[in-house]
């Protein structure tokens, strides 16, 4: 199997070469990635629950979906590719803004991200890869907000960064 590398990028999202996905993270080289949030009509969240045998934050719970752009791909073809291979569903997905947040691992690894976060719609059930997801479930925004301050320990490092910048767009925008 080859291994999955990442677009390396400066600030302004500028590609600047490619690395090993598992270097990258060695190494907290800023890289391109995209986060996904899933809502159904009742504005509740998807989140799925990281697959257990994941090599970091295995079960804890996190966005829809969130990976990284291959070269050549844009972050929307990126984005329906993985969650078709997550999630076992496509559904037509909004840009809504990036930033660049850096996120350490207790296993030594870090995420240093430019992260493209979007949004969909979708009211069906998905048909999780066993491989990447655990469990998944829908969620009010607002409960998740309450329980990540009684429970942190129970969701990704990296979601409690993005969910908080989604938050604070949701405040600001009309989706």
């Amino acid at each position: 199997m080859i291994e999955e590398k990442v677009i390396l990028v400066n600030e302004r999202d500028e590609q600047i070469g490619l690395m090993p996905k598992l270097e990258a993270h060695e190494k907290a080289q800023l890289h391109r990635a995209f986060s996904i949030f899933i809502l159904n009509s009742k504005n509740e969240v998807m989140l799925q629950q990281r697959a257990s045998q994941k090599y970091h934050s295995p079960l804890l719970w996190t966005n829809t979906c969130c990976s990284h752009q291959r070269e050549g791909e844009s972050n929307i073809q990126a984005g329906n590719r993985r969650l078709m291979e997550e999630m076992g569903f496509s559904t037509e997905l909004k840009e809504l803004f990036h930033f660049i947040y850096k996120a350490p691992f207790d296993n030594g690894l870090t995420e240093h991200e430019l992260d493209h976060v979007m949004v969909g719609y979708f009211d069906g059930e998905p048909e999780i890869n066993p491989e990447e997801v655990e469990n998944w479930k829908w969620m009010d925004i607002d409960a998740i907000k309450d329980d990540m301050q009684v429970n942190p320990e129970k969701y990704t490092v990296w979601f409690k960064i993005i969910f908080d910048e989604f938050y604070h767009f949701l405040e600001e925008h009309k989706l």
